[in-house]
């Protein structure tokens, strides 16, 4: 690839991987640094982190935790079980702890998952899940034991994998002549658009266009033939990708040229994007600076991937931030990473001693709104702009 750097957010350590004291010393930072490729559009970090270091046993991340998600797959399930022949096979890249698989039939579906904690609780439930990395080996393995996919899905997986090559030449491989691919990831538009940078982190090699995608997939025989606008974390693209020569539906023209008026193939939009972070970042600092100096109570709500890159990137630590809230046990009791932030229950940390809090899960505000409605502080977001709401 031939990048072009655009964004540097600095030191970073490794996104989902919270702390006990022991381990502050000999935690792992790298160089986040973001780039353009010229070639194909894509928009791609300049030096990925080795994925063992992110998925494994110990991953934390938990879809079934949020009801945003839970309903979000079980709708898009029930709608494509409406299109498909209900003897379909159906594998899922990326199953997480099976939020979207447990909607599926378990004699027709199968699913890959490197973290082994998840891949072992799939497994038990009854649906056939391979601890192991997405490649082209474990294709030609799936290919052997159970033919062609009529269905593969994936979703907040494949921006993760950084050699995109072998990554679709693969499931082209595996998918079915009359086969659907459909996968759903952040969107660069709307990334672009609420100048939220926290979409990027060391899972988050990739940030999808709708432009680079269409150039990628055809080199390998797949073609785009919808795209849905969803706006699940913070806004992504559903993409619907076939073998053959389909027939495109005209989202697929109205993203591209939606795209091509936002400057997504104009360097000088990736510039002006990295000089709102810059400000961004002033920003949020100078607010938390004062509401501290007035003797506030801050917090943080969500303990999340996105709430790392922030705070590592604008040197924001319990100075600033008392402590955050989290409703995942895997994460309770730890620090957050690089920053050493305390994270605790919601339940002993949403409090009237609480005047305000920074929402880490801002791309499930209103789900959070809901929840925390006898909460009588603020909400402090940095999306679009940093502001209190």
């Amino acid at each position: 690839m031939d990048k072009t750097k655009f964004l540097d957010l600095g030191k970073q350590p490794i996104a989902n991987r919270f702390l006990s004291k022991d381990d502050f010393e000999d935690e792992f930072f790298y160089h986040l640094e973001v780039g353009l490729d010229q070639e194909t559009m894509l928009v791609t970090h300049m030096n990925y982190v080795d994925a063992p270091m992110m998925f494994n046993d110990n991953y934390a991340y938990r879809g079934s935790m949020s009801t945003t998600m839970v309903n979000h797959f079980s709708m898009f399930s029930e709608s494509m079980r409406s299109i498909l022949k209900p003897e379909c096979k159906v594998l899922e890249i990326g199953s997480n702890d099976g939020v979207f698989i447990k909607n599926w039939n378990k004699e027709n579906t199968i699913a890959v998952e490197p973290c082994g904690n998840f891949a072992k609780e799939t497994n038990e439930l009854g649906y056939k899940t391979y601890s192991e990395f997405w490649t082209a080996e474990l294709a030609d393995r799936i290919l052997e034991e159970h033919g062609t996919m009529d269905f593969i899905f994936s979703a907040n997986c494949m921006c993760h994998i950084p050699d995109l090559d072998q990554t679709f030449e693969s499931i082209a491989k595996v998918l079915d002549r009359d086969g659907i691919f459909v996968f759903e990831d952040p969107s660069l538009s709307q990334m672009i658009c609420l100048n939220s940078y926290d979409q990027i982190y060391d899972e988050h090699p990739h940030i999808f266009s709708v432009t680079a995608l269409y150039k990628i997939l055809r080199k390998h025989g797949l073609h785009i033939i919808k795209v849905e606008n969803t706006t699940v974390h913070g806004g992504s693209n559903r993409i619907w990708v076939q073998g053959k020569h389909a027939n495109r539906d005209r989202t697929v023209t109205d993203n591209l040229d939606a795209e091509k008026i936002l400057g997504l193939h104009d360097t000088s939009t990736y510039n002006r994007f990295a000089e709102s972070v810059a400000k961004s970042k002033s920003d949020l600092v100078n607010l938390l600076t004062r509401c501290k100096a007035n003797g506030s109570k801050v917090i943080s709500y969500g303990a999340t991937s996105k709430s790392t890159t922030v705070f590592n990137y604008c040197n924001i630590d319990t100075n600033m931030i008392d402590y955050i809230t989290d409703t995942t046990p895997e994460k309770q009791g730890l620090y957050s990473p690089g920053t050493h932030i305390p994270v605790i229950p919601p339940e002993e940390g949403i409090d009237n001693t609480v005047n305000f809090a920074y929402l880490g899960a801002w791309n499930f505000s209103e789900e959070i709104k809901a929840k925390e409605r006898n909460f009588y502080g603020k909400f402090i977001t940095h999306v679009p702009t940093v502001r209190i709401l």
